[in-house]
């Protein structure tokens, strides 16, 4: 069913709001910056194509997850592995630590897959552990465990760069 006139500001308003973290979400599934720009605007024109935003209770995870599954999809056909690419729009402070930055973006390119995810979708998606858990089709407290496990590995991984440095 094509979009009526009044979806067309409502899915613009959306991509102006998750536009960014959907992106740093999608390098941190495909580790390439034009796949991961090409999945988040293949989702925003399929939506704009069918209005299917309509039918989904929570649109932000249905946008997260509706990213994931164009990459996993993708990736499938591609069956290749592409690493993150470090100068990537992560963390945008003032006063940018670009030593600190690099140092983080290892870490969290070092933790497993599923992690790193979790990572991601909480922080830069500001989404919570069930939404999360819904994307990633694990429970809430698998999500949370993942988050735990990780914030655990990226201290460890930070104090050890931080005391090799000193």
């Amino acid at each position: 069913m094509p979009p009526t006139d009044q979806s067309l500001p409502h899915i613009e308003g959306l991509y102006r709001q998750y536009g960014g973290p959907l992106l740093l979400f999608a390098i941190s599934i495909c580790g390439e910056s034009s796949r991961a720009q090409d999945a988040v605007h293949q989702v925003f024109l399929k939506l704009i194509e069918t209005d299917r935003l309509k039918s989904a209770l929570d649109p932000k995870a249905y946008l997260f997850a509706s990213v994931r599954n164009a990459l996993l999809n993708d990736q499938k056909s591609r069956q290749r592995h592409v690493p993150i690419d470090a100068d990537r729009l992560w963390f945008t402070p003032p006063d940018r630590d670009h030593a600190a930055e690099e140092n983080l973006r290892r870490a969290l390119q070092s933790l497993p897959d599923d992690q790193r995810q979790v990572v991601v979708l909480h922080i830069w998606g500001e989404l919570t552990f069930s939404q999360v858990a819904e994307i990633l089709s694990i429970s809430a407290n698998t999500a949370a465990s993942r988050y735990r496990y990780a914030l655990t590995k990226l201290r460890e991984a930070m104090l050890v760069k931080e005391n090799s440095n000193a």
